[in-house]
């Protein structure tokens, strides 16, 4: 037999009615030669009609999965660290905890590894914060509020929502230069996918058409990732048209043979491989190993000799099936361990009805039956995962069965609103005595009062929550200030303040005997001097600040003798006193004074603004019209009175 009929024999007789098939293999099983160009990845192969895909065993079933997870993660080699990222119990963790998780996984984890994580945080926080927000809500209704004007919002849902858009901003960049690159790849492959086919008609040395042959080879291994949806049928036409180049080198068994044995080789080393991983005890970890086996097998080898195929292939299939075996048995174990999960959880959930059933008078019985649910809420969240195709009505009945509960503590609490509010109005009326009264000056009397009015506080029962905390700040707010009168009063009296307050009185005998000179400009200077004469004393006890009435008054009469005009005298008389309100106990009456000139700006400008529209209505009308004249007086008076509080605006906020 010659040479080439040796050649032809060893892939099997040829069959030139017989179409192209693939085994799992990847190997030509029967070769049709055709000389038509393919123009598409998705017609240049018919449709897969494997031997093996036809297994009883399921294998099949197996292999697609195994190739779907390859097609995936060849897409994007990003997605292969998703099998070594950890799932974790996510039910198990607080808002805070899964807000926590997301952002250490978006920091660290390439963002195409983490969709299937990010999808289970986010449902988890989704589902607890209804929960909570219905809770908020019912608590709310129960104290009265309308649902209209509900509004709940928390800090942690805020920071899950920003940690969470930076997580589709990274995806979404990702996605669109990985889609650029996916592009590209696939038309650099379907390129040499076209030079293979083309080297079937090129007239030239074999071997040097051999060696482009390899280089094309490892020019596709080193192309990047292509789109998962062009994944097999871009690799089947790649590897029909290979099978069609190894068809062709029957003209030189040697470069052919050397192919197969190197072939040979390197899937014996695989199946060794996976020989080994069916004896792992890690059988998650071996089947992921296996996966990367089978991608080796299709897409960096060719064929074996026919003698071979089928045989190592088998034994290649009976460890794949070994390890499958073995992570099948295992998933069954994890189901038993949620079956019993889900055992744990339905008794659970009977406890909360069994509870929701007990009638309950008793503000102190209802806060032993809350420390109960609380604490069955946290063993169904520690309990664990329960089979998937129960999980949703599982929780959709403790749910339920929680919502029961809140119901009826809410419709017994709402009973108690009536004696809240009466109570409310108790407290109201105490708030308006001690604010009464925090000014007097009957110290004895009103020490008395305010000692009896906290007693009677204490006697009063619970009030609304919402109002509970504004109305205790509010009158211990009113007591305070009282009992700070008392203990200022009663020690402020010190050596320095009554010297402050001697010293000014000195001071204000000589103002009101002072002589003005009728020199305008040394007069103002004399007052100014005796001004900073007295803010240098200080200040004096609080009961004897009529002193800088006094002081105001005699100042006004010395102003009101000298010549000056109107605005500069209202400018020192503003400033003295604005060093007053600097140097008082309290703040706010500088800022009150800010507020007030504010005020009267905004005034000023509305009554201009108005003068202003009803000179529209004379438009008519001489401007020497009495009425005319009259309005555009007013106008420029308003102007002139506008510039002098913004005057007095920017001297107070020098202050600041």
């Amino acid at each position: 037999m010659s040479e080439t009929d040796n050649l032809q024999n060893a892939d099997g007789p040829e069959n030139n009615s017989s179409p192209i098939r693939l085994n799992n293999d990847n190997e030509a099983i029967e070769t049709e030669d055709t000389s038509s160009n393919t123009k598409s990845i998705e017609t240049s192969i018919p449709e897969d009609e494997s031997t093996e895909s036809k297994d009883s065993d399921g294998h099949d079933e197996l292999q697609n999965e195994i190739d779907d997870s390859n097609a995936e993660d060849a897409e994007d080699e990003g997605n292969k660290d998703r099998h070594t990222i950890e799932i974790k119990e996510y039910d198990k963790m607080s808002l805070e905890q899964l807000t926590a998780e997301l952002e250490k996984l978006v920091k660290n984890e390439k963002v195409q590894a983490i969709k299937q994580h990010v999808e289970g945080i986010k449902k988890e926080f989704d589902s607890q914060f209804n929960d909570l927000l219905e809770e908020k809500k019912a608590d709310f209704l129960s104290d009265g509020g309308n649902e209209i004007d509900f509004y709940f919002t928390s800090p942690i849902q805020k920071q899950f929502k920003n940690i969470y858009k930076e997580y589709r901003n990274k995806l979404h960049e990702h996605r669109k230069k990985l889609d650029q690159n996916l592009k590209q790849n696939l038309a650099n492959k379907l390129e040499i996918i076209e030079e293979i086919k083309g080297l079937l008609n090129i007239e030239e040395n074999i071997n040097t058409t051999y060696k482009h042959f390899k280089e094309l080879q490892e020019k596709w291994r080193n192309t990047g990732p292509i789109p998962r949806d062009k994944y097999n049928n871009a690799w089947n036409s790649y590897h029909h048209h290979v099978e069609m180049f190894y068809d062709f080198l029957h003209l030189n068994r040697d470069l052919r043979d050397l192919d197969f044995k190197h072939n040979l080789d390197k899937k014996l080393k695989i199946i060794e491989r996976a020989e080994e991983l069916a004896q792992d005890k890690d059988i998650m970890r071996a089947f992921r190993e296996l996966q990367e086996l089978h991608k080796m097998w299709k897409e960096e080898l060719g064929p074996v000799d026919r003698e071979h195929r089928e045989a190592i292939w088998d034994r290649f299939k009976a460890s794949t099936k070994i390890i499958n075996d073995k992570r099948q048995a295992y998933y069954q174990e994890i189901d038993k361990i949620y079956e019993k999960n889900l055992d744990i959880k339905l008794d659970i959930i009977a406890k909360i009805n069994e509870i929701n059933s007990q009638e309950t008078k008793s503000h102190g019985a209802w806060q032993n039956k809350i420390k109960a649910i609380e604490g069955l809420r946290n063993d169904f969240f520690n309990a664990g995962k329960v089979p998937a195709k129960v999980n949703e009505s599982t929780w959709a009945k403790f749910k339920s069965a929680v919502r029961t509960f809140n119901r009826q503590k809410n419709a017994f609490y709402k009973g108690l609103k009536k004696d809240q509010f009466t109570n409310l109005q108790k407290k109201l009326e105490l708030i308006k005595i001690a604010e009464d009264n925090k000014d007097s000056e009957d110290i004895e009397v009103t020490t008395a009062l305010m000692k009896k009015i906290q007693n009677d506080w204490k006697k009063i029962g619970h009030v609304p929550r919402k109002d509970s905390d504004k109305v205790w700040n509010q009158f211990k707010a009113a007591c305070n200030y009282f009992f700070d009168r008392l203990n200022a009063n009663r020690n402020a009296e010190n050596k320095d303040s009554l010297e402050a307050f001697n010293k000014k009185q000195d001071l204000l005998e000589v103002l009101k005997s002072l002589k003005l000179t009728k020199d305008k400009d040394k007069d103002l200077e004399t007052i100014k001097d005796y001004i900073n004469q007295w803010n240098a004393i200080g200040r004096v006890p609080n009961d004897k600040r009529y002193i800088e009435g006094k002081y105001s008054k005699v100042l006004d009469e010395l102003f009101s003798n000298m010549k000056m005009e109107k605005d500069e005298l209202e400018m020192i008389k503003f400033e003295n006193k604005l060093e007053d309100l600097n140097n008082s106990d309290n703040s706010k009456n500088l800022d009150n004074e800010r507020t007030f000139i504010r005020k009267k700006i905004d005034e000023i400008k509305a009554q201009i603004n108005q003068l202003e529209n009803n000179l529209q209505f004379f438009t008519n009308v001489d401007d020497d019209n009495p009425l005319v004249k009259e309005v555009r007086t007013n106008i420029e008076n308003h102007k002139d009175e506008l510039k002098l509080w913004k005057k007095k605006l920017s001297k107070i906020k020098e202050l600041y």
